[in-house]
């Protein structure tokens, strides 16, 4: 089985699902056939890379109300990342754009790193308040993860796999994806959102039920043929 995950390293409740998820892996009897892809859906491809403003004033301006209001906002956000074992600061934030971040991911997924690369991430920006588009800090960040800082420079330094982070949002567009977090699992069950872990669950229950009986009609297509039963 197979769960691919949309997600943008700049969404918090991508990373409030992401937990959701994996709570719900936990409890799934069928965990060790699981195999997790992340692809890139850039919320703001034209953040700037620098800002010296907060998050809560994006967000104010953003949605076109008081800086308090957008205080209140985030405190919110940050209660349900504490109800998942998460810490969210978003008074030090370093609000960026996060192409390069994306870019790495994909560079990443050759070194089979990808997945433990997004949960450095998405820790380092929302708990460590790490600002995610110097160079510096995510060759620090790949290290940390085991992947080369010197094989990542050239990758940084350039514009490579922009294009596999561009199709990526181009293939969620056409699924129907409006925002992230967006799990397709098997290609046929969807959650959207950072919902309960039961949801999840539920989602991957179904998918797994389908994939057997699709395997068992397959190895009866293939044991009986053109009136014949072989054995």
């Amino acid at each position: 089985m197979n769960i691919e995950i949309w997600s943008d390293f700049a969404c918090p409740f991508c990373y409030i699902g992401k937990r959701k998820l994996e709570k719900a892996l936990d409890q799934f009897e069928h965990r060790d056939d699981v195999t997790m892809e992340f692809k890139s859906f850039e919320l703001d491809p034209h953040a700037p890379k620098y800002t010296d403003r907060t998050m809560a004033e994006i967000l104010a301006g953003k949605y076109r109300m008081p800086v308090e209001q957008a205080e209140a906002m985030t405190a919110n956000v940050a209660a349900q990342a504490a109800d998942v074992g998460l810490t969210y600061r978003f008074d030090t934030m370093q609000p960026t754009n996060m192409l390069d971040a994306h870019r790495l991911t994909h560079f990443a997924k050759t070194k089979g790193k990808a997945n433990e690369l997004a949960e450095r991430l998405l820790y380092a920006y929302f708990t460590e308040s790490k600002h995610l588009a110097s160079i510096d800090t995510l060759l620090e960040l790949a290290a940390d993860v085991g992947i080369d800082p010197e094989e990542a420079r050239p990758v940084l330094e350039s514009d490579q796999y922009t294009e596999d982070v561009r199709s990526d949002h181009s293939r969620g567009v056409s699924l129907g994806l409006q925002g992230v977090p967006f799990f397709v699992i098997n290609n046929t069950h969807v959650v959207s959102g950072a919902q309960q872990p039961a949801a999840f669950l539920d989602a991957l229950t179904k998918a797994h039920e389908e994939e057997a009986s699709k395997k068992k009609n397959n190895n009866l297509d293939n044991g009986c043929s053109d009136g014949l039963c072989t054995f």
